[in-house]
């Protein structure tokens, strides 16, 4: 991989989780503070849209599957460090939510991370000789 593909994936990271977590400052009261149905739909729908995006942004990239899991990395470690001060300050970064909804928020993430990384990993080892 690149030098330059290198810091793209972190700043598209970053900027990602930037996004994401903007959203869901606004959006996770209707999210994760509602019905089953849209808590668990929203629930299953965020991983699947999150691995599609990073998968697009991999291929954009022609990034070779022998190094997906590393590239799949510098995209999710930016978010996974800020999500970290976020749910230790949940009630500074997300006012609209309960504390109570920090737990069903970072199922979320755990959730989101585990698919894309583990996507990632499924398509390096297949390149793997």
């Amino acid at each position: 991989m690149k030098a330059q593909d290198v810091a793209l994936l972190l700043v598209l990271g970053l900027m990602i989780w930037i996004l994401g977590t903007v959203h869901y400052a606004n959006q996770g009261p209707v999210i994760l503070e509602t019905t089953s149905v849209r808590y668990w739909t929203a629930f299953a729908l965020s991983p699947i849209i999150s691995a599609a995006l990073c998968i697009v942004i991999l291929r954009w990239r022609h990034i070779a599957a022998a190094h997906w899991t590393s590239a799949m990395l510098l995209l999710a470690i930016p978010g996974m460090i800020g999500e970290a001060v976020v749910l230790s300050h949940l009630s500074t970064f997300m006012p609209k939510l309960h504390a109570t909804s920090g737990g069903r928020y970072g199922t979320f993430l755990f959730a989101t991370y585990a698919l894309v990384l583990g996507v990632a990993e499924v398509v390096t080892l297949r390149a793997a000789p």
